[in-house]
């Protein structure tokens, strides 16, 4: 789901709406396999919003929010 990456940039992620929960997030740009390993990941403070770290998985994203877990970043754009 997520758009090719622009040089030196994270991923892109397109959404129809204005915003996306973190879990969904996760899910839709392949950084967690489900919803139980999203939820994993944000209890165990493994993923960053915007260089700080979340551990809310129904925070909610808008365009330009960038998502990293895993060593992989995407941005949140709108779009989809």
């Amino acid at each position: 789901m997520t758009t090719p990456q622009r040089p030196g940039g994270p991923d892109e992620l397109p959404i129809r709406d204005d915003m996306i929960r973190l879990g969904q997030a996760l899910k839709l740009a392949n950084l967690a396999e489900d919803g139980a390993h999203a939820r994993g990941l944000v209890e165990d403070g493994q993923v960053s919003v915007n260089g700080e770290v979340e551990t809310r998985r129904g925070r909610q994203l808008h365009p330009g929010d960038v998502v990293s877990a895993g060593g992989a970043s995407v941005r949140i754009t709108a779009g989809g």
